[in-house]
């Protein structure tokens, strides 16, 4: 009987116990009053948050779901990753990394970017800083890749004085290049390391061969086992208008 009336005791105890913590739980006190937003905020403010934050979470201090809360300020335009904290008794504290946009990916009058990491998102490319950023593009899955082809090749096209505005990886895994001039260099398919020795050979010889036409190169292939075929503006064999191929061994 002893036994017994203890082990009651001890249920009546723990009932009155936690009946006391969901109690406390539901006091105003711990209500959520603020939220703590630190890290990159060059893109977003208060007010933006307060309209697509705030009437998106719910519950108080203890009950308030952090990974739920995480995922609400992760699909804020612009916030790459959040780091979400209680602070006792009614705060939370979010950290922010923000994306760092370097390029523009797919095709013109596409939203989507491409951030430092080579993940795509999607953003008001009003809000982009700068006004000269790369166009890449090519199958979903793989903007890392385009992306680190593009970080690859695009000092060896400086050597010619040249800036790299788009880098295209097609469906068939062929690389396309197009230049501020106009010019369009096709790289042919391989990995990164193919396409690096292709360009490396062209831009060694491509000065020599276009001074000696005095043209610019309109366009250029680079899929030979050989060597390259350029054609160049200006340059015909027929009639006007007409362009001719140049192929250059190496």
């Amino acid at each position: 009987m002893n036994a017994l009336s203890l082990a009651f005791g001890v249920v009546f105890v723990l009932m009155v116990l936690v009946l006391g913590v969901a109690w406390l739980m539901r006091q105003p006190l711990f209500g959520l009053s603020a939220i703590s937003v630190q890290g990159d905020v060059t893109h977003n403010n208060a007010v933006t948050f307060r309209a697509n934050v705030a009437p998106r979470l719910t519950g108080n201090f203890f009950t308030v779901d952090l990974g739920r809360t995480r995922a609400v300020f992760e699909s804020v335009p612009w916030v790459r990753k959040a780091v979400v904290q209680r602070q006792f008794p009614n705060r939370l504290k979010v950290v922010l990394q923000e994306h760092q946009a370097i390029a523009y990916w797919g095709g013109d009058g596409d939203s989507r970017l491409v951030n430092s990491f080579g993940e795509v998102f999607e953003a008001n490319q009003g809000e982009v800083e700068s006004e000269e950023l790369p166009q890449l593009s090519g199958p979903a899955g793989q903007a890392s890749l385009v992306l680190q082809a593009y970080q690859m090749l695009s000092p060896l096209f400086e050597k010619l004085d040249a800036v790299l505005e788009r880098l295209e990886l097609t469906g068939q895994g062929s690389w396309r290049a197009k230049l501020d001039s106009g010019a369009v260099v096709e790289l042919g398919q391989g990995s990164l390391d193919d396409i690096q020795v292709r360009a490396k050979r062209f831009i060694s010889t491509l000065t020599q061969v276009s001074s000696r036409y005095g043209r610019d190169v309109e366009s250029a292939d680079l899929r030979y086992g050989n060597g390259y075929a350029l054609r160049l503006r200006g340059v015909t064999t027929v009639g006007a208008g007409d362009k001719e191929d140049k192929k250059v061994k190496r």
